[in-house]
């Protein structure tokens, strides 16, 4: 296997940007839906992820893809790959 389909192969996520304060730095919220056990309710749950961006690209309310490096700081774990849509 060689090592560009290993990288390939890393998680991925889409989601909002939520703040963009941080220099070369973004926090996106991404939502989830699933069942509760015992009620079978849906419910939607959200994780903030720290993202490494590095050209300061990505604004407030930006639709964006990341995905999973290496640690680049104390929180930050992911990188930016692609803004899908913009804010308006």
């Amino acid at each position: 296997m060689a090592k560009s389909d290993e990288r390939n192969n890393r998680k991925t996520y889409t989601g909002v940007v939520i703040s963009d304060s941080g220099d070369k730095s973004i926090v996106i919220r991404v939502d989830a839906r699933k069942q509760h056990p015992l009620y079978g309710k849906m419910i939607t749950t959200s994780t903030k992820l720290h993202v490494h961006d590095e050209n300061n690209e990505a604004g407030v309310g930006d639709t964006v893809t990341v995905m999973a490096t290496r640690p680049l700081s104390k929180m930050k774990r992911w990188r930016l790959i692609d803004i899908i849509e913009k804010a308006k």
